[in-house]
C-alpha cells in the first residue's frame, strides 16, 4: 500500500501516545490545510464490520465526525478489516479523525457484541498527498477500488460502503432529512447522541448520504469530468491488482457471507453451536468446509474465524 504512489509523498505512522487531543488543541497550533490518504492496518485475526448493521453504523460514523468536528473528508471506504480515507486537513487533524473513529466504533463494538478494544491497537498510516503530482487522485482511485481489487464487485459504484456514489450523480439520492425525524429515530439509526445539521440527508440504506458531508463539488472540480474520474479509477494500482490475480484464489465470497454461514456449518457438521466448542481435529474440518464451500484463501479463513494465520496454516498442513 504504501508504494501506490511511490516517491510523490511522505509516509509515517501515526503516534497514539499523543492522544486524545481535542480540536480546539489542534486549531491553535496553526498548522497548514493540505491532503492526507489515511489508511488503518489491515486487521488479519479479526474484522471491523461483521455484518450490514456494521457498516451502517461505520458510514455513520465518518459523516458525525466530518459534520461535528469541520474536517472535510473527500473519499472514503469502509472494507472489512481496514479502512481508507482521503482527507483535506492538518496532519493532526487527520491524526484525530482516524482516533475518533477507532474510538466511536470500538464503543458501539462493545455495546452490540461486548467485544475488548481490539481496534485500539490498530495501527494508522497517514500519507500526506498533493495536486500538483496527481497523487491525490491516485489516492482517490486507490480508496475506492479496495471493493473490486478485493473481488467484492465488478465495479467501484457496485459497493455500498464508500463514497462513490457522491460524485457526478445525474439523479438525486432519496432519503429524509435529519430533522423530519424525531429523537429517538436519529438515536436508533445513528447509534450517536452527536447533534448534526437538520438538513443532513439519511438514506433509504439507513445511514447518512456522503453528499450530505463531502464537498462534492470540489471534488468533481479536481477530476473535471466523470471521464477523467474514471481513467484514474481504471488505472489505480488496485484496477491492476485485480487484473493480475483474477482466478488464481482471491476471495470471492464477502467475509460477512461467510461469518454469518459458520453457525450453520458448526450445527449441520458437528451438531455443536459455536466454534468454540469444536475441538482440533473438527477446527481443521471447518476450515476445510469455509476453503472448499467459499473458496477462501488461508488469510480471509484467519481474520473470519479470528484464528491467526499461521495457526491456520499449521492445521491445514498437520492433519
Amino acid at each position: 500500500m504504501k508504494n501506490f504512489i511511490k516517491d510523490h509523498v511522505s509516509c509515517r505512522e501515526a503516534p497514539a501516545s499523543s492522544f486524545p487531543k481535542t480540536l480546539a488543541n489542534l486549531r491553535s497550533q496553526g498548522a497548514p490545510i493540505e491532503y492526507y490518504f489515511v489508511t488503518t492496518d489491515h486487521l488479519t485475526e479479526s474484522i471491523w464490520f461483521r455484518d450490514d448493521q456494521d457498516f451502517k453504523t461505520g458510514m455513520n460514523y465518518v459523516a458525525i465526525i466530518a459534520l461535528v468536528s469541520g474536517i472535510k473528508v473527500l473519499a472514503f471506504i469502509l472494507m472489512s478489516n481496514h479502512v481508507h480515507l482521503v482527507l483535506q486537513s492538518t496532519e493532526a487533524e487527520a491524526e484525530w479523525f482516524a482516533y475518533e473513529l477507532k474510538r466511536r466504533y470500538s464503543e458501539y463494538l462493545n455495546r452490540r457484541y461486548g467485544t475488548d478494544d481490539f481496534l485500539r491497537l490498530n495501527k494508522v498510516d497517514i500519507q500526506k498527498v498533493s495536486l500538483e503530482d496527481e497523487s491525490l487522485e491516485r489516492a482517490f482511485a486507490y480508496t475506492l477500488m479496495n471493493s473490486v481489487a478485493a473481488n467484492i464487485c465488478l465495479t467501484a459504484s457496485d459497493y455500498p460502503w464508500s463514497s462513490i456514489g457522491a460524485y457526478f450523480k445525474v439523479t438525486p439520492s432519496k432519503g429524509v432529512r435529519f430533522g423530519e425525524m424525531s429523537l429517538s429515530s436519529r438515536r436508533r439509526i445513528l447509534h450517536s447522541r452527536s447533534i448534526i445539521p437538520d438538513d443532513t440527508v439519511i438514506g433509504e440504506g439507513g445511514f447518512i448520504l456522503p453528499e450530505s458531508f463531502i464537498p462534492v463539488e470540489f471534488v468533481e472540480s479536481i477530476f473535471r469530468t466523470p471521464k477523467r474520474l474514471n481513467y484514474f479509477l481504471m488505472n489505480s494500482s488496485k484496477a491492476k491488482r485485480r487484473l493480475e490475480v483474477s482466478g488464481k484464489g482471491l476471495p470471492s465470497f464477502k467475509d460477512q457471507v461467510i461469518l454469518a454461514a459458520v453457525p450453520d456449518i458448526c450445527m449441520s457438521v458437528f451438531r455443536k453451536k459455536y466454534t468454540s466448542e469444536l475441538d482440533p481435529e473438527e477446527t481443521v474440518e471447518l476450515i476445510r468446509q469455509v476453503r472448499r464451500r467459499f473458496c477462501a484463501d488461508i488469510s480471509q479463513i484467519a481474520r473470519v474465524l479470528g484464528i491467526p494465520y499461521s495457526q491456520v496454516t499449521r492445521m491445514l498442513e498437520s492433519f
